[in-house]
């Protein structure tokens, strides 16, 4: 991808240094670029046993925050929550109750219901995850596991087992709706309640 493609996606994606990145290089990494990240941090974060939560954020009972994590500004993380492998938290963001996330990164102004699954994904700004939808990031019901997404009209093979989704700046999913492996959504998209996103079948 280059600086025209990923801005199709996300405006400002905070983790960019090198735009000839793949999503999935970044999912793929975050345990370490939270790591580094956390170094630089500003001195309203509290960091505790390898997690930074800014003290503004509200952290309710019952919450599971596997480290490293790093929840911004006047973001919300509901009971019995789950984040685990790396997660990025922007500022006001809502993670509403019974919701996992895993090795994704969650930008500003963006909510995730509640019953939600978000694996190994990028989730732009003003992005809404209605209740029981889903980032996929595994196919378990291919013997081949490797996962190629759409991009540009091209096809490309990640060489990756785990990917869920690249969703753009200002998407709505609906609830129960089922991203698949691999999805690619830019700007401003919309899946419907119950919507099932699969952009390239098989390879």
């Amino acid at each position: 991808m280059d600086k025209q493609l990923w801005a199709t996606f996300i405006a400002d994606f905070p983790f960019l240094s090198n735009p000839h990145q793949y999503p999935w290089e970044f999912t793929n990494n975050i345990v370490n670029i939270l790591k580094e990240k956390q170094l630089f941090l500003e001195n309203d974060y509290v960091i505790e046993q390898g997690n930074a939560v800014h003290n503004t954020a509200i952290v309710e009972a019952g919450a599971v925050i596997k480290p490293p994590c790093i929840i911004g500004s006047n973001s919300f993380i509901g009971a019995n929550a789950y984040l685990r492998e790396g997660v990025f938290i922007g500022n006001n963001v809502k993670i509403g109750a019974g919701c996992e996330i895993k090795s994704s990164f969650i930008l500003n102004n963006s909510a995730v219901a509640h019953f939600n699954y978000i694996g190994n994904s990028i989730i732009g700004h003003d992005v809404n995850f209605e209740a029981g939808s889903i980032a996929a990031n595994h196919y378990n019901e291919r013997e081949n596991k490797k996962i190629w997404v759409l991009i540009g009209g091209n096809i490309i093979k990640t060489h990756v087992k785990k990917f869920g989704a690249l969703v753009g700046d200002g998407s709505r999913i609906g609830a129960n709706a089922v991203l698949s492996p691999g999805t690619m959504l830019q700007k401003k998209s919309i899946v419907k309640r119950l919507e099932l996103i699969e952009q390239v079948n098989y390879h």
